[in-house]
């Protein structure tokens, strides 16, 4: 059962835990089966619901910093399409984060020798390290295993590098990523102490995520800091899969893959083989997709499996040799990508990407209050928006007309039915989206009509 706070009730003591009797594995299944019947990890949502407002006036704040300063650190569609992954992989979390959970709790249950009490301070010390230690192999993994890196490509995809690339987060990690965390499990870090350190290491990785701050002296030595997480995110060579740390720099020290921020080596952020996208379900599909053709045309059954295993970039030789990339050298061979639009298409992109923020919101909070097949559809009606807002972005015909498509169902839609997703009838609201819609489909049609002379091009600087 879930408490009130959002944990199982049967982790809430975990000091008592060695005395209760082991459930059968059935009944572990059918236990967490009846206490999470929305299938969905509320505390993460909770958690996010809370300070995301306080991301985003830091990420205003350094917006405006930037222009003052004219750094030029920021790029719309880039933001957009940075925070579209986050709203991606928040969703994707609610609803399948109870994977990691499940087996957490099982290994806690079943084979944890001892079992730490939640309301020590000494638990939560040492809980906080070694869930920095297992961040560490997690990652680090997520860079050179194939498998792990296509999910862990999101966060690597924005070739600017502010704020908003932090929320920049993969949404397939609900899946495999919980692997990592199981040695917490066989310590006896009880759920509560387990997801809080989580989330408390997960926002502490927010502010690194920033060109406006620069060295921090002794501190660059020992923490994860701006200085030495501009490192990780570079693609030039010396910089390549360096300071995989969350929060203690001792790790990269340990285990040899420490590399300061070097002024004769500017960084170059993004990932080699660009995304050359802005849409956030590619972004999350697209490394996967490339690893499954280069599976299905290897002639060899163990290259078929090693192309999942091996490091990132690695590929049969036959097809390789029937398939070439030409080489990359991302100091001669990058160059940003930004398809040429106009300001009307700009605007509606920055106003459009507003709302959904707001429809987010909403979202989240209706997530314990409905069924889970409404929070679904509520779900992918927010995918289907961010995908066309993404091709929107690119000025691609195709886009507009799905774009245009999806104004006009659901005015249709609400406007018949009367209805807005959480059962909201007021009519006030019913009108504003239905006006909304129709305002938008007016918008669109004027930025259309403006795009003559702005027609996409593969590259842009």
């Amino acid at each position: 059962m879930l408490s009130s706070e959002g944990f199982p009730e049967s982790a809430q003591d975990g000091a008592t835990r060695a005395e209760r009797a082991p459930l059968r594995s059935r009944d572990a299944v059918r236990s967490w089966q009846g206490s999470h019947s929305k299938v969905m990890d509320t505390t993460y949502s909770k958690a996010v619901a809370l300070a995301v407002p306080v991301f985003l006036f830091l990420i205003a704040l350094e917006f405006v910093a930037d222009r003052v300063k004219r750094t030029r650190y920021y790029h719309l569609a880039d933001a957009i399409n940075s925070l579209s992954c986050g709203v991606v992989s928040t969703g994707v979390r609610v609803f399948f984060g109870f994977l990691g959970l499940f087996f957490y709790e099982w290994v806690l249950r079943h084979w944890a020798p001892v079992h730490l009490p939640g309301k020590h301070w000494g638990t939560w010390v040492f809980a906080f390290v070694l869930y920095d230690l297992c961040y560490y192999w997690s990652h680090r993994w997520g860079h050179t295993v194939g498998l792990f890196w296509a999910s862990h490509v999101v966060h690597h995809q924005s070739e600017e590098f502010n704020l908003t690339t932090a929320l920049r987060q993969p949404g397939t990690g609900a899946f495999l990523g919980w692997i990592f965390y199981l040695p917490m499990a066989l310590c006896g870090v009880p759920i509560p102490v387990f997801l809080l350190v989580g989330v408390i290491q997960l926002f502490y990785q927010f502010w690194p995520h920033t060109q406006l701050i620069g060295r921090l002296g002794f501190l660059d030595r020992w923490i994860q800091t701006p200085s030495n997480h501009r490192v990780h995110h570079a693609q030039n060579d010396i910089y390549l899969d360096k300071n995989y740390v969350g929060v203690f720099l001792i790790w990269d020290h340990i285990f040899g893959s420490f590399q300061e921020e070097l002024d004769e080596e500017p960084c170059i952020f993004g990932i080699r083989g660009q995304l050359n996208s802005w849409n956030p379900v590619w972004a999350n599909l697209h490394y996967y997709v490339a690893m499954a053709k280069d599976a299905w045309h290897a002639r060899s059954w163990i290259d078929k499996v090693r192309v999942w295993i091996a490091p990132p970039g690695w590929r049969p030789a036959d097809v390789a040799a029937r398939f070439p990339k030409r080489p990359y050298d991302p100091r001669v061979d990058f160059v940003k990508f930004d398809p040429p639009r106009n300001a009307l298409l700009s605007a509606y992109g920055l106003v459009q990407f507003a709302v959904l923020i707001a429809a987010n919101s909403q979202f989240l909070a209706l997530l314990p209050k409905q069924a889970t097949a409404w929070n679904v559809a509520y779900f992918l009606y927010l995918m289907v928006t961010l995908v066309c807002l993404g091709g929107v972005l690119e000025n691609r015909r195709e886009f507009l007309i799905a774009e245009a498509a999806r104004l006009t169902a659901t005015a249709l839609v609400v406007g018949g039915v009367g209805e807005w997703f959480g059962g909201v009838r007021d009519p006030r609201v019913v009108i504003g989206v239905v006006a909304f819609q129709c305002l938008s489909l007016a918008w669109l049609w004027l930025a259309s009509r403006a795009r003559q002379g702005t027609q996409p091009a593969a590259v842009a600087a």
